[in-house]
């Protein structure tokens, strides 16, 4: 099994930055992409972006484009998430999500695309 655990959450002020982090770890396993949702109180979860392991090319939500810049350290089966400029519709628990299948398809950007999810992590932003 693979174990996925993010850290990094926390309350910031509007305007303001935090870095999230993800690794994955486990016996004898690859990934093929990993990505970053995030779930609002009483609203569906929801892409915000994504990172292919091989050429670490990424995607991301429109309304993060610009201000979140996620990346990945291959060594440590790591990925990051920077983000900048935060306000309060970015408020939520945000959760990592490990691919460990290889799917033609890209971007992985539904939450199917993924089988392997961390607990989350919270991000409050004060307006």
């Amino acid at each position: 099994q693979v174990q996925v655990v993010e850290s990094g959450g926390g309350l910031v002020q509007a305007g303001g930055s935090l870095r999230l982090s993800c690794a994955a770890s486990g016996r004898a396993f690859s990934i093929t992409a990993m990505g970053w949702f995030r779930q609002a109180p009483g609203k569906e979860r929801e892409f915000v972006a994504t990172i292919r392991w091989s050429d670490g090319s990424t995607y991301y939500k429109d309304s993060v484009k610009g201000r979140f810049t996620i990346s990945r350290d291959n060594a440590k089966n790591t990925v990051y998430l920077e983000m900048n400029s935060l306000n309060p519709e970015d408020a939520a628990v945000y959760y990592c999500a490990v691919s460990r299948v290889y799917r033609s398809s890209w971007p992985l950007t539904g939450r199917l695309g993924y089988d392997a999810w961390g607990q989350g992590t919270q991000v409050t932003v004060s307006s």
